[in-house]
């Protein structure tokens, strides 16, 4: 399956799942943010994901879980290196260009685009 073809199903259960215009759907836009995504959102997307594309999602394979909350992870309001170690090998389909950057704990729900849920679904597709 294409790429575009990806987007295309992704924006459609996004604009769904969401009630935003597909317009606002663009690979850039951020799911939480953006596009107003809470974690019911994102487990209602996930399980349309599966219908939608066939795969399974693993807890957390999606979006991680509990990094931030954990003092190994985030110190003084900051992702530290561990953290983001830790964050590349559990979602390897984020762009954590931004977090680098600017490691702040209110920038980790910034990486969450609907890119890189694209490129999440790709490598599932990829794989399955």
């Amino acid at each position: 399956m294409e790429r575009s073809e990806i987007f295309e199903k992704i924006q459609e259960i996004l604009v769904d799942a969401l009630a935003v215009d597909d317009d606002e759907v663009t690979p850039e836009a951020k799911l939480i943010g953006d596009l107003g995504a809470e974690s019911i959102d994102i487990l209602d997307i996930s399980f349309k994901l599966e219908q939608e594309f066939g795969f399974k999602i693993a807890q957390g394979e999606l979006f991680p879980e509990g990094v931030t909350q954990d003092p190994e992870y985030v110190q003084d309001g900051k992702v530290t290196e561990k953290g983001l170690a830790t964050l590349k090998e559990r979602v390897p389909h984020f762009d954590f260009t931004q977090l680098e950057n600017d490691p702040s704990v209110e920038n980790v729900s910034k990486i969450f685009t609907v890119d890189a849920l694209v490129t999440f679904c790709e490598q599932k597709l990829q794989t399955a």
